[in-house]
C-alpha cells in the first residue's frame, strides 16, 4: 500500500480551491423585464437604533431579523405590548423611504406549546403558539399599530430547521392562514410572505407546504438562499429548483425574495476582495435568475464571512463598497440577458437610458477575455476601483464582475 502523507493545511487549501473554482454550466438565464428597482436591494440591520449609524449606502429595503422586534420582545407578557423600538425603527426607515419586512415568528414562552424546549434563542420559542387565538391576537395589534407603515410581513424564519421551528408544516400552514387573513383585513395593501425555508433542505419544506394549500395564503415566496461553502452561482440551480416548485403546485406566477444571503463558511474567507466578488454576484445573479429582492445579513454583523461594516458599523469594507457599487450599476436599469460562454465567463448586458452596458466575470479564475468590437468599449469599472479608459479590446477579467462601457 502507498502512502501519501499531506498535512491538514494542505489539504485544507486544496479542498478550498476546488470549491471556490468549480462553477456549474448554468443555462442562459431570464431576468425579469421590468428596470430593477430600489426595493431590489434588501438589508438586514440589527442596531439601528442605538450603535449602529443610517447605512451610507442605498437601501430599498429593511428585514427586521435579529432586531430585538420579534413576538418575544415585542409582547413578552399576555396582552403588554412594548412597541417603543420597533416605532423607532418604523420611523428611522420613514426617514429614509426604506420599505420594512416584519417576520412575525418565535413564540415568547407565555405563549408557547412548548415553553421549556431549547431553541436557539429564548426557551419555548421555536413552537407554534399553544392558544391560536394568542396569535390572532399578537398578529392582529401589529397589523392595526402599522397599518400603511410597515409594507410586508413574514410569516416564520427557516421553518425548515429545528432550533427556528419545532413546528410541523400542517401548525406552520394554520399560522400563515389565520396571520394571512388578519393581515389583508386590516391591510390590504400589505404584502404576506411565506415562511422562508432553507438551502437545498429546505425545497422539501417548501413542496410540501405549498402541497397542503400554504400558496393560496401568501402573496410571496419566501427563501433564505444560502449555498455555503459554494460560490454565488450555486444560488441559481437552488432558484430553479423553487420555480419548479411552485409551478408543480399552480404557483408559478409567486414571487420570489431572498430574504437572508450570506456565507459563514469556509471559515477565515480567502480574502475581502472574493468577499466583496460574492456579494456582487449574489445580487446580480439573483435579479439574473428573476429573484425580486436580495435582503443581505447583515450590515452590523461582524460573525458573518462577507461583512459589510468594519467594528464600528460604520465604516465600509470592501464588500460595503461592492453593495454600494452593484447598487450603482444595476439600480434603474434593465437586464436584457445573463448568460455564460464556453469558459464559464458570465456576461450580463443591461440597458440604461437607451445604451448597452456589459457586467463580465469569471468565477474561476484570471481568464482572457476579448471584448466583441460591436459592443464599442471605452471604459472599463472594477468594482472595488475607479473607472479607467480601454486602449485594447483584450483584457483581463475574473472573479469580481467588471463593467463595460461603451462610448456615448
Amino acid at each position: 500500500m502507498i502512502r501519501f502523507h499531506i498535512s491538514m493545511t494542505a489539504l485544507f487549501s486544496m479542498l478550498m480551491s476546488f470549491l471556490l473554482s468549480v462553477s456549474q454550466d448554468i443555462a442562459p438565464l431570464i431576468p425579469p423585464q421590468q428596470i430593477v428597482p430600489q426595493s431590489f436591494f434588501g438589508m438586514h440591520i440589527h442596531h439601528a437604533n442605538t450603535s449602529t449609524p443610517w447605512p451610507s449606502v442605498p437601501l430599498g429595503e429593511w428585514r427586521l431579523w435579529d432586531a430585538y422586534v420579534t413576538w418575544p420582545y415585542l409582547e413578552p407578557h399576555k396582552g403588554q405590548f412594548r412597541f417603543s423600538t420597533l416605532d423607532a425603527y418604523v420611523s428611522l426607515a420613514h426617514q429614509h423611504n426604506t420599505g420594512i419586512l416584519l417576520p412575525l415568528g418565535l413564540s415568547p414562552s407565555w405563549a408557547s406549546a412548548r415553553p421549556l424546549e431549547k431553541s436557539v434563542y429564548q426557551l419555548g420559542s421555536a413552537a407554534e403558539p399553544k392558544d391560536i387565538q394568542d396569535w390572532r391576537a399578537f398578529v392582529r395589534a401589529v397589523a392595526t399599530r402599522y397599518r400603511g407603515q410597515i409594507n410586508a410581513y413574514e410569516i416564520w424564519n427557516e421553518p425548515n430547521l429545528p432550533q427556528f421551528c419545532s413546528a410541523s408544516v400542517d401548525q406552520i400552514l394554520v399560522l400563515t392562514r389565520e396571520a394571512s387573513q388578519i393581515i389583508h383585513d386590516v391591510d390590504p395593501s400589505a404584502v404576506v410572505v411565506s415562511p422562508s425555508a432553507t438551502e437545498t433542505k429546505g425545497l422539501a419544506w417548501l413542496s410540501e407546504f405549498l402541497a397542503k394549500g400554504g400558496g393560496e395564503y401568501v402573496d410571496v415566496i419566501g427563501y433564505h438562499l444560502y449555498v455555503n461553502p459554494q460560490p454565488p452561482e450555486a444560488m441559481v440551480p437552488l432558484v430553479q429548483q423553487i420555480r419548479q416548485i411552485l409551478a408543480n403546485n399552480g404557483q408559478a406566477s409567486k414571487p420570489i425574495w431572498n430574504t437572508e444571503a450570506n456565507w459563514f463558511s469556509p471559515k477565515p474567507f480567502p480574502s475581502e476582495d472574493l468577499a466583496a466578488a460574492y456579494l456582487a454576484r449574489s445580487y446580480i445573479l439573483n435579479w439574473a435568475a428573476g429573484v425580486q429582492r436580495l435582503y443581505w445579513y447583515a450590515w452590523d454583523n461582524h460573525g458573518v464571512q462577507v461583512a459589510t461594516t468594519q467594528a464600528d458599523n460604520r465604516t465600509l469594507t470592501p464588500a460595503g463598497r461592492a453593495y454600494r457599487t452593484v447598487y450603482q450599476w444595476l439600480a434603474g436599469a434593465q437586464m436584457t440577458s445573463c448568460q455564460q460562454d464556453a469558459n464559464h465567463t458570465f456576461i450580463c448586458q443591461l440597458n440604461r437610458d437607451s445604451s448597452s452596458q456589459w457586467i463580465v466575470w469569471n468565477p474561476d479564475g484570471t481568464h482572457a477575455f476579448n471584448i466583441p468590437t460591436a459592443w464599442h468599449i471605452a471604459s472599463f469599472t472594477p468594482l472595488l476601483a475607479e473607472p479607467y479608459t480601454l486602449t485594447s479590446s483584450l483584457t483581463t477579467i475574473g472573479p469580481s464582475p467588471v463593467l463595460l462601457t461603451p462610448n456615448r
